[in-house]
């Protein structure tokens, strides 16, 4: 497993092995993204926002009303 120590001023040197593993390098971008039993992941942010085109299936939309009508339905449950 591969370690890191926060400096002082909140720094961290992110290990070689895991820097390959991510295929990020001086200049890259990382994120954090806390998962729901509070532990984090760390992500490499080097793809370009359109690779991920065509991923997530067109929703039909609706109108306001419908959407009050959702919200009214719910409420009464």
């Amino acid at each position: 497993m591969a370690a890191a120590t926060i400096t002082s001023k909140g720094q961290i040197t992110i290990p070689a092995p895991v820097r390959m593993d991510l295929h990020v390098g001086p200049g890259d971008r990382i994120e954090f993204v806390k998962l729901s039993d509070g532990r984090y992941e760390v992500v490499a942010a080097t793809q370009d926002v359109s690779c991920i085109k065509g991923m997530i299936k067109a929703i039909s939309a609706v109108s306001i009303e419908e959407m009050d009508d959702a919200i009214r339905r719910k409420a009464r449950q």
